[in-house]
């Protein structure tokens, strides 16, 4: 499987490990050192390698880090992980609720006469370090770099990935890679800057048209990239990456070693675009003055998904409903108390896996029943593993990475007889979905701008979740694309060609959780007879098929409009999902589409 269910933290290996990290910090004359889940790329998804916070304090969430100091360890974490990290880290680590609580506000309040902190400048964004340092202005602490004190200690610290990188075709892509650097060049060209610094490895495979498998559940490979405004790459990446991809390059990329990027560096001139958000610290030091945060010049272009990558993302969307509804149609025949949490994700990916374009699950498969549905992020391994009873509701939410798209949804299952509350609350969830699928907006506006219509249901109910209401999604690439989201911190326009994600969700701790996701693609919304014409409006379109469970809907709570919607969508499913099913399945599928 490419799924395990192996525990890879403890919360009793921390201790220890932070005993031997304050003895390093005392060593080297530090009251701190700052510990994040990133590694040099500056990537949200991580290598093994660099799974250091995972490591030191046993919380595996994607986002989050340790602030450690002689006398308490901070580990900051937001609201999709409350409930988490309560459950993966020992009493000797303090969750802190970020961002309410900033890191610059609690280093002040645990070191009130100042002090020295050290962080890794590989590990630690340029933007962040300027943020952090110009809030500590007048504290007495101070930032320091210094080399990372927690590979000092992790003895059996796994070695760097060397996967090999492959070609991603041009009837996938849709654009050539010298079209690509072309394009971006003339921008960068137009803004006076001589090259782009690019280190996130999405951009990079995107901008090359390749991908590997550096990073888990990722197609991509771990390298650093230089556009020149001449259309010309650097690329910095191991040799025996690349060694199965003759002919893929023009004479335009020139491979270099990875420990070369920072001399290539120091040797550009003229002003030098890169993203301060994501840009290691280290590499802004040796461009000094010559570095214009001026943003990734890849993220836009890599967001705006061309006809190829569209076609693509919604042919595999078919097939991978296929396999979701497989797999449904199968759990549905199975009695409440005879399955557990793993054996659904086995017969998921078993089922997705009869794929011949699939290379690998997008995520680990969230497969959470009873109170373990509460927890936003939940990986289920064999000491958390729990029956499916009677009652519960399972959330499901797992996707595919294919050759032609990276794919991401989520469905809420009744397994035997659901409670009213339950039905309530998924109902006011679908009724969130709805809302925002049916949503028009004039162009320009940005996911802070219409967040809010998913929410409002359970708003009204004195209700909500904590986290974002959608994310970009990758055409084969990442399954958390950047810059657009669906959440009140994203100012980026939305734009036709973007993929994100559309699930509000509802979570009761100790109880049961529930969300539902489809993921859309924006698109110029048709005209109406009462259209402005002179106001252009954007609409979605939906790219995932797979049945909304009937029985956890409370009909008497929607609306005509909303009812019809579920309906129409419902026959969109088994028209288009239905023949390539099974004969079992296609029977199930038919039950489940019928109308409300």
């Amino acid at each position: 499987m490419y799924q395990s269910f192996d525990v890879t933290a403890r919360p009793e290996q921390g201790p220890p490990r932070l005993a031997a990290l304050r003895q390093e910090l005392a060593a080297e004359g530090l009251d701190g050192f700052l510990v994040p889940r990133a590694d040099a790329h500056q990537g949200e998804y991580v290598a093994p390698r660099d799974e250091r916070l995972a490591w030191l304090t046993g919380f595996t969430g994607s986002a989050g880090f340790c602030a450690v100091l002689q006398d308490i360890a901070g580990v900051f974490i937001d609201g999709r992980y409350r409930t988490q990290v309560k459950r993966q880290v020992a009493a000797e680590y303090t969750p802190v609720p970020w961002p309410e609580v900033q890191l610059a506000d609690w280093l002040k309040q645990q070191l009130p006469q100042g002090g020295k902190v050290g962080f890794d400048p590989w590990l630690h964004a340029a933007g962040q370090i300027a943020s952090l340092t110009k809030e500590l202005q007048g504290s007495g602490i101070t930032l320091t770099q210094c080399n990372n004190l927690v590979d000092r200690i992790w003895a059996d610290q796994p070695a760097p990935p060397m996967n090999p990188v492959t070609a991603h075709p041009l009837e996938y892509a849709g654009e050539s890679a010298a079209e690509k650097c072309a394009r971006l060049a003339t921008g960068l060209r137009d803004a006076g800057q001589s090259a782009a610094v690019i280190t996130l490895p999405d951009s990079i495979m995107w901008l090359l048209n390749i991908r590997g498998s550096d990073v888990a559940r990722n197609p991509v490979a771990h390298g650093f990239a230089i556009l020149h405004d001449d259309a010309r790459v650097d690329l910095f990446m191991a040799a025996e990456k690349l060694a199965g991809l003759d002919g893929h390059f023009d004479s335009s990329v020139r491979l270099h070693a990875p420990e070369d990027f920072l001399t290539a560096l120091a040797a550009l001139d003229g002003q030098v675009a890169a993203d301060s958000g994501t840009l290691p610290q280290i590499v802004a030091d040796t461009l000094g003055d010559r570095l214009a945060p001026s943003g990734d010049p890849c993220a836009l272009p890599k967001a705006r998904k061309n006809k190829a990558e569209i076609a693509g993302s919604a042919a595999a969307h078919l097939r991978d409903g296929a396999a979701v509804v497989e797999t449904l149609a199968w759990l549905d025949a199975q009695a409440p108390g005879t399955l557990t949490e793993i054996d659904v994700v086995r017969q998921l990916e078993a089922n997705r896996r009869k794929d011949p374009a699939l290379r690998d699950i997008s995520f680990e498969t969230i497969a959470g029943t009873g109170e373990n549905g509460a927890v936003m992020h939940y990986r289920v391994t064999e000491e958390t593993n729990t029956t499916l009873q009677d009652g519960h509701l399972l959330v499901l939410d797992s996707g595919g990475q294919y050759l032609d798209g990276t794919t991401d949804v989520t469905r809420t299952i009744a397994i035997g007889t659901p409670g009213a509350e339950e039905r309530a609350a998924f109902t006011r969830v679908l009724q969130g979905m709805i809302a925002m699928s049916r949503l028009r907006w004039p162009k320009g506006l940005a996911g802070r701008d219409i967040e809010a219509v998913g929410r409002m249901p359970l708003w009204l109910a004195g209700q909500d979740f904590n986290h974002g209401l959608g994310h970009g999604v990758g055409a084969y690439l990442s399954v958390h694309e950047g810059p657009q989201r669906l959440a009140r911190t994203s100012h980026v326009p939305l734009e036709p060609g973007m993929i994100l994600s559309n699930e509000p969700g509802y979570y009761r701790e100790g109880a049961f959780g529930i969300r539902l996701e489809n993921l859309l693609v924006v698109e110029p919304a048709a005209a109406l007879d009462s259209s402005d014409p002179e106001r252009d409006m954007l609409a979605w379109r939906t790219l995932t098929y797979a049945p909304i469970d009937r029985r956890l809907v409370a009909v008497d709570m929607l609306s005509t409009e909303e009812r019809d919607w579920l309906n129409a969508y419902h026959r969109e499913v088994a028209a288009l999902i239905g023949p390539r099913l099974s004969p079992d399945a296609k029977r199930w599928l038919d039950a489940a589409t019928t109308p409300l």
